[in-house]
């Protein structure tokens, strides 16, 4: 399990990557074949509430499942500690999903690599932030579950079925929509 912290804002000390290194090294009991395992911990400024800590895990197993989760708090250990929480929460709700399908395979899912651009691209309604990611095959049950595990609100991904490009998404009214581009022109 390769394990890469990084701060944004925020000096990884020796302390906060000894605690982290810790934290992390319990989640291959939980959730075996973890390939890599990302930490981002950083500070934020609020108006409201002062500086806050994010700390922010991203999962990535073998198979290429992505599980995420993201605390804001005012001490950065809390908010490692409840992220982790959270991370166990989320293995327990995928592996029995899982088990109720009857999968012995996981299932694919996007790997992203974030492009973050500089201040001089942070005109009025520029792009700020810019993703690449490998898409996979799968159906549309396995985009909604890896939509949810993720946290997204939509999730994009190559339809098994059709062959073709296509974006599931959560509405408001709680169910989910899914786009497809018509190609006929």
């Amino acid at each position: 399990m390769d394990l890469v912290i990084q701060g944004r804002n925020l000096e990884v000390t020796s302390r906060i990557r000894s605690y982290v290194e810790r934290k992390m090294e319990r989640l291959d009991r939980y959730m075996p074949n973890i390939a890599e395992v990302r930490v981002d911990v950083g500070e934020e400024k609020s108006n409201r509430m002062g500086n806050r800590m994010i700390a922010q895990v991203t999962v990535r197993n073998i198979r290429g499942t992505i599980l995420r989760a993201e605390e804001r708090t005012s001490d950065l250990y809390a908010a490692l500690d409840a992220v982790v929480d959270k991370l166990y929460r989320q293995i327990e709700r995928y592996k029995g999903k899982r088990k109720r399908r009857g999968d012995d395979q996981e299932s694919l899912s996007d790997y992203e690599t974030a492009i973050e651009l500089d201040d001089s691209d942070l005109d009025s309604g520029s792009v700020i932030k810019r993703k690449k990611y490998m898409i996979e095959p799968m159906q549309e049950e396995e985009a909604l579950e890896q939509m949810a595990l993720l946290g997204h609100d939509f999730f994009v991904f190559v339809n098994v079925d059709t062959g073709g490009v296509n974006v599931v998404y959560q509405r408001k009214d709680g169910n989910y929509g899914l786009l497809e581009p018509d190609e006929t022109r």
